[in-house]
């Protein structure tokens, strides 16, 4: 066996076993789909080693090569531009709230990329104990509560005292979160003018950025909360397309996809963390 058919052998068990973990413990979405075919396109490769080498030999071939080429390297240049801006905008400690995005329930407990990003707000709390914090997301598919009431029930949990927390129950996308999340911060006397910290996920906090801003809020920085092991390579494929899509279309209500969201999606919307 050549040592490049070995290395593709090995890459295609790798991530099956990655895959089958995620079928196991993921809800079907565009991130596990994205990478339940990338695992298939590795074992296409390994197990047709040979035929796809003779293809690849020929003139539809290299065609093929160079297009695969481009998208990976379109591809490879978007995760640049999400890492890079993931810690680009820091907290200044002058902030007068922080808004932690929803990502989730396990029945009616914070998944564990929600755990990440709350955990990373109540430590932010601890050194600011002052702030507001506002927690966001409403009730999804599968769910049996409001993310947002999940998410202060876990924060009181930790010591966080009720009458700190805003909680935000009804947004179905990122854009809503911030929209909805300003009517009531605005209702409890925060204007949108003050500075806020906004707490996701290293993969979602450019775009999260522009939702802020587009909801109005003029002054954000934002705090990234690791992503698990298990959830790097779907969420990552997920936001690479997410990214994409926002800047054709500026926005999840439009676009080609829109009318689509609910019909492809099974628990979660295609691309949009709640």
């Amino acid at each position: 066996m050549e040592h490049k058919q070995l290395f593709f052998c090995l890459l295609a068990g790798a991530l099956s076993v990655y895959s089958g973990f995620n079928l196991t413990h993921s809800s079907l979405n565009f991130g596990t789909l994205a990478l339940y075919l990338l695992t298939l396109a590795v074992l296409a490769r390994a197990v047709f080693y040979a035929q796809l080498d003779r293809f690849f030999a020929t003139l539809p071939g290299h065609i093929t090569l160079g297009i695969l080429g481009l998208g990976a390297a379109f591809a490879a240049f978007v995760l640049g531009f999400i890492l890079w801006n993931a810690y680009g905008c820091a907290p200044t400690g002058q902030e007068k709230a922080v808004v932690v995005l929803g990502a989730g329930l396990r029945g009616d407990r914070p998944s564990r990329l929600l755990r990440e990003r709350l955990d990373k707000a109540y430590a932010y709390y601890c050194e600011n104990p002052d702030l507001t914090i506002v927690v966001t997301g409403g009730q999804g598919r599968n769910e049996l509560r409001p993310e947002g009431a999940a998410m202060r029930d876990y924060l009181v949990a930790q010591g966080v005292p009720e009458q700190q927390i805003i909680s935000e129950e009804k947004s179905t996308s990122t854009e809503e979160n911030f929209a909805f999340s300003r009517q009531l911060m605005e209702q409890a006397g925060l204007r949108a003018e003050e500075p806020i910290l906004l707490v996701t996920n290293d993969f979602h906090c450019y775009r999260a950025k522009q939702y802020a801003a587009m909801a109005g809020f003029a002054k954000v920085t934002a705090l990234a909360a690791p992503t698990p092991f298990t959830a790097i390579i779907p969420c990552y494929l997920r936001e690479v397309a997410a990214l994409v899509y926002y800047w054709l279309f500026r926005s999840s209500r439009t676009g080609f996809l829109h009318p689509l969201v609910g019909i492809l999606s099974a628990g979660k919307s295609l691309f949009y963390y709640r």
